[in-house]
């Protein structure tokens, strides 16, 4: 059992050649970077000591270590199938003990959420807490928060192209081997059909219109802060209503 006192490290998986939208990490919004929005959340999270940016060794991913770079955090460039590889060696180049296992594609993610999962699975005898795995906050504050060792133990178990591809899908789907505990949303802020995360253009829209709708005053914005005005706009909910998301398939 891990306890405080360990070096806990945010990974953002992210590269450029994402098939339905090329790109979509640098997209603007506020003048900003989805991307830096996502960084600059994170930097929120009170327990996490370090992040790194998990992206490719593809060519196009170049301008993904050259943010990094711009924003003082670190990189690391792997495999763009095996994500599971990626993020193992990335956690490890930075000597991480706890990772926080985070996607490119979360740009309003709440800092609060975060550390709710990461305080869950440092209190609790366990070795992988999730607010996502039982889907009851909207997509796109999925944190998942395990220690690398356990991350290891199973990458070493699984060959699967599906887990290998979905960093902690064999540890879900093995709880016989793993002991799991789940955040799950107070009745206030559960809407798990919301999509906050950013797949398609038409999440883009949405998600930019929330970041620039609160602007500098409130640049952290809380799930609880999206959900409340969401409920008074339900044209804006319709804005992406409609798109499908991918599963582990």
């Amino acid at each position: 059992m891990l306890i405080e006192g360990k070096k806990i490290v945010a990974t953002i998986e992210a590269r450029m050649t994402s098939s339905r939208l090329p790109g979509k990490v640098l997209l603007p919004a506020d003048g900003e970077p989805m991307l830096k929005h996502l960084v600059d959340r994170l930097r929120q999270v009170k327990s996490i000591h370090s992040i790194v940016l998990a992206t490719t060794v593809n060519k196009a991913d170049d301008c993904l270590e050259d943010f990094a770079k711009e924003q003082a955090i670190a990189s690391f460039r792997g495999s763009e199938d095996d994500v599971m590889a990626r993020v193992i060696d990335a956690a490890d180049s930075v000597s991480a003990d706890i990772v926080v296992e985070i996607t490119g594609d979360c740009p309003v993610i709440d800092p609060l959420l975060v550390e709710q999962t990461i305080q869950m699975f440092l209190r609790n005898q366990c070795d992988f807490a999730s607010n996502s795995f039982i889907r009851s906050y909207p997509d796109g504050m999925d944190t998942q928060v395990l220690s690398l060792k356990t991350l290891k133990h199973s990458a070493a178990l699984t060959t699967d192209r599906l887990d290998r591809e979905h960093v902690t899908l064999h540890i879900c789907n093995h709880p016989e081997l793993f002991r799991h505990v789940y955040l799950i949303a107070s009745p206030d802020l559960h809407w798990p059909e919301l999509g906050l995360t950013l797949d398609e253009r038409k999440d883009y829209e949405l998600l930019k219109k929330l970041i620039e709708h609160f602007g500098p005053s409130n640049p952290y914005f809380s799930c609880r802060d999206i959900i409340a005005l969401l409920r008074s706009r339900p044209e804006w909910v319709a804005i992406n209503r409609e798109v499908l998301r991918k599963g582990a398939t």
